[in-house]
């Protein structure tokens, strides 16, 4: 972790746990992978009452799910989606719901009997959320696909890395979640809006190449007044300004500029201690000039030596974090961005299957954002398959899930 200047201690705040905003609403969120949980799981931050229907056996993918922090402060119910009870006891759920959240591709709901037409014919008010890569429709809407193949689509992956290079991979936030997790949350909360005001339900058809292609919306502004080049690495804020990139320290780790407005880059060749004679910010025939002097210079100390000079200045330069380091920076530690909040114990996953969070806490981001009237709730330790089924069917009035009898086909 890179040495911090000396200054006074932070006082770490901790918000004060509430209900969350959307206290009350109820989600119904049929299992899957990726953007369907993050989403959920978002919602359940905010105080919505998630219930995660889960298939039996889980998911070879989905690891331990006593670890999954997507399904922190929800509640599961396992049913089979391949039996008339399975199916039956989920339209009692879709009946209770407010939201509803899948993510299979187009037409398997229909197939399973759980669609569109089913849920709202059971609750005409009903938020139905369809999250995919393609979308509902279009030529490839029935295609397979991963975050890496929607962003390179949408033209959004090949924003990313150096002019003479490949594209860089950003993980899978860019897609999954900005362009899908978030757009579908988004539509959800307009659609309840709307469902709340005239009693009426809609489909929510959220794809994660229609999210990720609208991220790029100012970029298309951009290039119509002609201060964009539809070429990546070579425009000021995708690393072509040698004052908008990242640099190598001395200690092989990396610091990153983004001194965009002339009295921060003023202020960011000050303490970079560029000679009299360096370039200047819009002299950009010597940018590459500036750029290799910049990297001169960062070479020259390490990491955290460069980050006693930057930090809390206006030269808008930040060293480049790993996960853990990042956790422990002090101004994300004083917000409490990154927080140890309840798990379950081995004991407890094993024999009870409880999600109150008797276990030791887990390091990872706190909810967000943050109100101040409706303070979000303590996240919960993840769901643990079918731990809650009793409390689901009480407090959803959904006494089927009880039932042990066979739906008659």
């Amino acid at each position: 972790m890179p040495a911090k200047p000396e200054s006074k201690p932070s006082t770490t705040h901790v918000p004060t746990p509430g209900r969350g905003p959307l206290a009350g609403v109820r989600v119904l969120e049929i299992a899957g992978l990726g953007p369907g949980p993050f989403a959920a799981m978002l919602l359940a931050d905010l105080g919505a009452d998630v219930v995660r229907l889960d298939r039996p056996g889980g998911s070879a993918l989905s690891g331990d799910p006593a670890l999954d922090v997507t399904n922190r402060s929800k509640r599961s119910v396992v049913l089979d989606l391949k039996t008339p009870e399975g199916v039956a006891r989920t339209l009692d759920l879709a009946a209770r719901a407010d939201l509803l959240i899948e993510g299979f591709r187009p037409g398997v709901t229909e197939r399973l009997g759980i669609g569109p037409a089913e849920c709202l014919a059971r609750n005409p008010a009903l938020v139905y959320g369809r999250i995919t890569g393609w979308g509902q429709d279009g030529p490839l809407a029935q295609a397979a696909g991963h975050d890496i193949g929607y962003i390179a689509t949408a033209g959004v992956l090949g924003l990313v890395g150096p002019k003479d290079g490949p594209p860089s991979i950003p993980v899978n936030l860019l897609g999954d979640y900005a362009g899908g997790s978030l757009y579908l949350v988004v539509g959800l909360l307009a659609a309840l809006h709307h469902a709340r005001a005239t009693g009426a339900g809609q489909v929510v058809d959220a794809a994660i190449v229609d999210g990720s292609a609208h991220l790029t919306s100012v970029l298309w502004g951009f290039m119509a007044g002609g201060r964009w080049h539809d070429q990546r690495g070579v425009n000021i804020i995708d690393g072509g300004a040698p004052f908008y990139a990242v640099y190598e320290t001395a200690d092989g780790r990396h610091m990153a500029v983004g001194a965009l407005e002339p009295q921060f880059f003023a202020e960011f060749v000050k303490l970079l201690d560029l000679p009299p004679d360096a370039p200047g910010q819009r002299d950009l025939g010597r940018w590459d000039e500036l750029r290799t002097l910049i990297a001169a210079r960062f070479a020259t100390r390490t990491q955290a030596e460069w980050t006693e000079v930057f930090e809390g200045t206006d030269a808008c330069v930040a060293p480049v974090l790993t996960l853990h380091e990042a956790a422990d920076h002090p101004h994300l530690r004083a917000r409490a961005s990154y927080a140890h909040h309840a798990g379950h114990s081995a004991q407890s996953a094993r024999n009870t299957g409880s999600s109150q969070g008797t276990g030791d806490p887990v390091l990872q981001p706190s909810p967000a954002p943050r109100f101040s009237a409706t303070p979000n709730p303590a996240p919960r330790p993840p769901a643990l398959p079918d731990a809650e089924r009793a409390a689901v069917a009480a407090d959803w009035d959904v006494p089927s899930l009880l039932d042990t009898t066979p739906t008659q086909s």
